[in-house]
């Protein structure tokens, strides 16, 4: 028997269903539950096609430092999940509190594609993809592995390179579906 410890009731493991039927949860529920959870914000940018490719994102996490991996999910009907399945690089600007603006065009559904970059100050990367110049962090990355996840792609990127800058605003946070900062 594996041992789980921490357990409520001082189980070894955790206990069985009552029934081998799948439960239902109900997607909005999940939304508002899974929404108090705070999560930073991000644009995650990507070149194909000749053109530029930018979304925001909060499900970004850090993966492993041997190597140094980040991940990010994507939905599978995103422009962006397309174009970064092409370019396989891509890049994270870790948003400060007055990047709010740019954070909500990039995740406006419908939005052209040509020039949605050009009201955002912005540079080209190492790997030639556009990063913000206001991010209070960046982050260029290789595609390491994708793994499908439900309506998702998770996609994992090794970082090849870093940018911190030496100052650094509140950060751009996202919860219960409104922005807010953390200093």
């Amino acid at each position: 028997m594996t041992s789980q410890p921490g357990l409520p009731g001082g189980r070894d493991t955790p206990a069985s269903p009552a029934s081998d039927e799948p439960t239902s949860v109900d997607p909005m529920a999940y939304r508002q539950a899974i929404g108090r959870l705070a999560a930073g914000v991000v644009v995650a940018t990507t070149f194909s096609g000749r053109h530029d490719h930018a979304m925001t994102a909060t499900a970004v996490t850090s993966v492993s430092l041997d190597p140094v991996l980040v991940l990010i999910c994507v939905d599978e009907e995103a422009r962006w999940h397309d174009a970064v399945l092409d370019s396989r690089v891509w890049g994270l600007s870790v948003l400060g509190a007055s990047s709010r603006a740019a954070s909500q065009w990039l995740s406006t559904p419908g939005r052209p594609l040509h020039g949605q970059l050009d009201r955002i100050p912005h540079h080209r990367g190492g790997l030639g993809v556009a990063l913000l110049d206001d991010a209070l962090a960046t982050l260029e990355c290789r595609t390491y592995a994708t793994h499908p996840a439900g309506d998702h792609v998770l996609v994992v990127g090794e970082v090849l390179a870093v940018a911190t800058p030496a100052q650094a605003e509140a950060a751009l946070v996202h919860f219960r579906g409104t922005y807010t900062s953390l200093s």
